[in-house]
């Protein structure tokens, strides 16, 4: 019988010694790439305009945005994201591999922001908000809504600019420039502005702008929702009648005092184009960002000859209407007599 051939015992160490080798190369190789690498640190990676890779490996690390930031350095030479860097906001899910991480940073699939507005009252709110929002900041949004040759670029003047924007959710990349942002909220306008909306805008003699600003005055008014068809009636009655509008959120946003709870004669005095106590007709812009539901109430009106309002005595904030002098001078003693009852109960 032939005697088995046995490996040398020096020939089986080098093997062993190549496997282990081998198997080390093959986890570090699993550790760098696709091993779990982000934290649960940070919920976004933020890459600026212009950033650099140091600087992004920077702050990789001063955010303990992975676990090994070398890995990541290592998997990134290796993937060749140095000379790829893309600005944007980029989505971290708690144990993504560095290879995932960097496949998105080099492909630029960042995550876009989910605008949301409503309630704005002022210019300078929004530009706050979009300054929170977006790599820009609060004063480069603020130097382009009170731009003049901005706003007429897209048929506004600096007074009614304000008008363009309507709330609501739009999904905009975080490194989008001030100008492309306002041009996208322009295109949703024009969206927002269908032939169905235009002509109802018509059919109360009213442009889609002057909607917008009696939707900002029947939104001040306003503390629900289903009266908003009245009060906008209310003041499209006036309007045709050509009467004051009298109203006093104008007055307000006129005397640019919005600590005001009552309006009193003393403020009624402001020689102020917003002050529709002293100028007839609407008012040059809007005096707060109208809400849809508020434009919607201007386009599509309750039906009634009201031209009167009063807060109700039952303190509900809903409105007492009236059609004529006498009939308001009753509802509004109503509510004074039981404001007075109120503080004498205080």
């Amino acid at each position: 019988m032939t005697a088995k051939k046995s490996f040398p015992n020096w020939l089986k160490g080098i093997l062993i010694i190549i496997l282990l080798v081998g198997s080390f190369i093959g986890w570090k190789a699993y550790q760098v790439f696709w091993g779990p690498s982000v934290s649960d640190a940070q919920q976004y990676l933020y890459v600026h305009t212009n950033d650099s890779y140091e600087s992004v490996l920077r702050r990789i690390r001063q955010e303990s945005i992975v676990q090994d930031p070398e890995y990541f350095h290592l998997a990134a030479k290796a993937m060749d994201y140095p000379g790829s860097v893309k600005a944007g906001r980029y989505k971290l899910t708690p144990g993504m591999s560095n290879r995932k991480l960097i496949g998105n940073l080099r492909a630029g699939l960042q995550d876009p922001v989910k605008l949301r507005f409503a309630n704005i009252r002022l210019k300078e709110n929004l530009a706050g908000l979009l300054g929170r929002s977006f790599e820009a900041d609060s004063a480069q949004f603020n130097a382009i809504l009170n731009n003049e040759a901005v706003a007429e670029q897209y048929g506004f003047t600096k007074d009614n600019f304000f008008a363009m924007f309507i709330p609501n959710t739009y999904n905009i990349y975080w490194n989008t420039s001030p100008d492309k942002v306002i041009e996208r909220l322009h295109e949703e306008y024009q969206k927002f502005w269908t032939a169905e909306r235009k002509e109802k805008a018509k059919q109360q003699n009213l442009s889609p702008v002057e909607v917008s600003i009696l939707a900002s005055i029947v939104r001040g008014e306003a503390l629900h929702n289903d009266e908003m068809p009245q009060i906008a009636e209310l003041y499209l009655n006036r309007l045709k009648k050509g009467m004051l509008l009298q109203a006093d959120p104008t007055v307000i946003f006129a005397n640019n005092d919005f600590t005001i709870r009552r309006v009193l004669n003393k403020h009624l005095t402001i020689d102020n184009p917003y002050n529709t106590y002293r100028y007839k007709g609407l008012p040059p812009g809007p005096i707060t960002m109208a809400p849809i539901v508020a434009i919607d109430a201007v386009l599509n009106p309750a039906q009634h000859d009201y031209i009167y309002m009063c807060a109700k005595e039952d303190f509900s904030g809903y409105h007492a209407f009236a059609t004529t002098v006498t009939e308001h001078l009753v509802n509004a003693r109503k509510f004074q007599k039981a404001l007075d009852d109120r503080n004498i109960k205080k």
